[in-house]
């Protein structure tokens, strides 16, 4: 607390709930791509104007989401937005995986075949 004459002011020190950053490249490609989410502590709900953000950088680009959890509509709609993400995020690695699978079986028949 800080006393300025006969104001009483108190200074809230940060504190999260979550914060993590994870490289998404091993450290031997020398690629700086990374996920970087933080979740401010609401302090037991007494405190809503918290800084919820995932940030999410590849080499020069970078994209930052915000996630308000201010009145009850930014609440959902921020949980909706998070699902959303995680379910795209999912879809894509699916897909991925499948084309993945494709590739390798046709350069696995390419290489059985002697044309490559």
């Amino acid at each position: 607390m800080i006393t300025r004459g006969w104001r009483l002011e108190l200074i809230r020190m940060t504190q999260y709930r979550y914060r993590k950053r994870t490289f998404l490249a091993p450290v031997s490609t020398g690629f700086t791509s990374y996920v970087y989410a933080e979740a401010e502590s609401s302090d037991n709900g007494e405190y809503k104007q918290g800084n919820y953000v995932l940030l999410i950088a590849d080499c020069r680009r970078r994209i930052e989401l915000e996630f308000f959890l201010g009145t009850a509509r930014h609440r959902r709609q921020s949980i909706a937005k998070a699902e959303l993400l995680i379910q795209t995020v999912t879809d894509f690695t699916e897909a991925m995986k499948a084309e993945a699978a494709l590739i390798e079986a046709f350069e696995k028949s390419k290489k059985n075949n002697g044309t490559v």
